[in-house]
């Protein structure tokens, strides 16, 4: 009898922690660029979220303005759940952004072509096939004949700033012409 009624009260202990899950919702208040964003958690911590395996195109690329006003369009000023705590080079939380009803601002970028899947950091089965669909119908970024992938970008920017830099220290230095002094006397 003891064990039954240990048992039983085990069961309802853990489906009542089970319904329980008191998942932390932030505010979206602000949209850095199409895959970084910034949220409010509810103790008034702002939080920079780099979203988790894709990739939008930078501000100064086709579509990179685009993105950005689509997740806005999407998720500004919404109530969202933040999946995941890893930190990237740049102190920025990394991870999943799921709207309230549901729906991954991640996948939902890549579905709608605004966004690559960042195959160096995913192998998502899911968010391959969602590329592929947004190709196939030319979505987005993909009305392009042959979109530039935002880590190719970013690649051949730091390229040419390092050349511009380099440039610019092998200049050569025009030679001083020579003064000619006058001696000056004091009475």
């Amino acid at each position: 009898m003891l064990k039954k009624s240990l048992l039983l009260y085990l069961l309802v202990l853990i489906i009542s922690l089970g319904c329980n899950k008191n998942e932390t919702l932030y505010k979206v208040v602000g949209v850095k660029d199409g895959d970084t964003m910034v949220l409010l958690s509810p103790d008034n911590q702002s939080i920079t979220v780099r979203l988790a395996e894709v990739d939008c195109p930078e501000k100064s690329q086709a579509f990179g303005q685009a993105a950005k006003q689509f997740t806005s369009d999407l998720c500004f000023g919404k109530m969202v759940k933040l999946v995941g705590n890893q930190h990237d080079l740049y102190g920025r939380t990394v991870g999943e952004v799921v709207l309230e009803n549901g729906t991954s601002v991640n996948h939902e970028l890549v579905k709608q072509g605004y966004a690559w899947q960042y195959r160096a950091y995913s192998k998502s089965m899911e968010l391959a096939m969602l590329e592929q669909q947004a190709r196939q119908n030319r979505l987005g970024l993909w009305q392009d004949e042959n979109p530039t992938p935002p880590w190719n970008f970013r690649k051949e920017e730091k390229t040419q700033r390092v050349e511009k830099k380099v440039k610019k220290v092998n200049k050569p230095y025009k030679k001083r012409r020579s003064r000619k002094h006058q001696d000056t006397v004091a009475f």
